[in-house]
């Protein structure tokens, strides 16, 4: 039994074809503590790798993981059958598939899983980008909400301050015409005016607005207009300072936030084997190839990115920062860098961990993206009390 802020996982053993395998019960309550509340729902979402992001071997390309049409296609088909509750479908630009494009296309496949489609602000005009949002909201009947990215453009270096300036402008645009209000623009980066809308988010009501930022101007940002609060991985203590840090902000706006964790994940029966599987993950990395991948993106001077880099300066001779935290991802990928490591019943209490800190939403990955979707759907999805976020809340 494993025990998380007072709340305890019943963990029970089967003998199966003469092998030892641990079958996690719903989680209890504990005898110690019979007035532990309820574990709350969270939303588990996975990722689908639409940049060229897909590998056996952490920075040898795989010409059959790279981002065609089919392959990414299947990483969701695979996540609505695992039972996940929403895909994150990434943005880039020279690399991989356009998001919106491959949203339009595999929107019509799936019964029940959500979208989490990625714009980068700036790189559609706001009118014609609302437009494209709120009719794939009607295509899928409202399971469709929208990370926001604030990077630079193809050939555009813009100051963090300014980018996030027009990020809000653009953000608040967005919303009120997915909302089917007219809009009236008179700002630094955006001067226009339109009547409301034909078409508008699915029940009247913008999707949801997922955002992620550590520098000052976007924290500013999210607090303002983001109603999901991204945070890429960090230690128990960096989380919590964080989600203080942001809600102590929001509520000078008037406002609440949800928050949302990003991580990847290695699952295996057995803690050596999950620790193995890391180390086979990185080993044919070199250095230089590394610091080729992390340089490619559009953010790799991003606060966030930079703070990946910081956890692996601080991590041990095998990469972990804490425990079952391992930053070996980093080495090879900007963004979010570093992965949960372990069995199915330390990532379970982990998850719950951060849970315990606020979080309300989970964006998993993992390399190859379908065969570890398929693992952590298998071991550990089961025994999590997991729904949608919704925007009706």
């Amino acid at each position: 039994m494993i025990t998380i802020g007072g709340r305890s996982i019943q963990q029970s053993i089967a003998v199966v074809n003469n092998n030892t395998t641990f079958i996690y019960s719903d989680l209890r309550i504990s005898p110690m503590n019979a007035s532990a509340e309820p574990i709350p729902s969270c939303e588990v979402s996975w990722f689908s790798a639409l940049c060229d992001d897909d590998y056996e071997f952490l920075g040898v390309p795989d010409k059959a993981l790279l981002s065609s049409w089919e392959h990414c296609r299947n990483i969701v088909l695979s996540a609505e059958k695992g039972g996940f509750d929403r895909i994150l479908l990434p943005s880039g630009y020279s690399l991989g598939l356009d998001t919106i494009a491959f949203a339009g296309g595999v929107a019509p496949l799936l019964r029940r899983l959500k979208l989490l489609t990625a714009i980068r602000c700036g790189e559609v005009w706001a009118p014609q980008q609302a437009r494209q949002i709120a009719t794939l909201d009607q295509m899928t009947e409202g399971r469709l909400d929208i990370n926001i990215i604030s990077s630079d453009l193809p050939g555009e270096t813009l100051e963090s301050a300014p980018r996030y300036r027009r990020t809000l402008e653009y953000m608040h645009i967005l919303r009120a015409l997915l909302n089917g209000q007219p809009v009236d623009a008179d700002g630094e980066f955006y001067k226009f005016s339109v009547a409301p809308p034909r078409l508008q988010g699915y029940g009247g009501k913008s999707p949801l607005f997922y955002f992620g930022g550590l520098s000052e101007a976007a924290r500013e940002t999210a607090a303002a207009a983001a109603d999901v609060y991204l945070m890429w991985p960090d230690t128990l203590e960096g989380v919590r300072s964080v989600v203080t840090d942001m809600r102590e902000r929001a509520a000078r706006y008037g406002r609440t936030l949800k928050f949302g964790y990003r991580v990847h994940v290695i699952v295996r029966e057995s803690e050596a084997e999950a620790r193995a599987a890391a180390v086979r993950l990185v080993s044919k990395l070199d250095a230089s190839t590394g610091e080729s991948i992390r340089n490619r993106s559009l953010d790799a001077a991003a606060a966030g990115v930079l703070h990946q880099g910081a956890l692996r300066d601080r991590a041990d001779s095998e990469g972990y920062v804490e425990d079952i935290l391992w930053t070996g991802i980093g080495r090879a990928r900007s963004g979010c860098g570093a992965a949960l490591v372990g069995t199915p019943d330390q990532i379970l209490a982990k998850l719950l961990a951060y849970q315990d800190l606020g979080m309300g939403a989970f964006i998993l990955s993992g390399y190859p993206h379908q065969t570890e979707c398929d693992l952590f759907a298998r071991h550990v999805l089961p025994h999590l009390n997991h729904a949608p976020l919704s925007r009706f809340d």
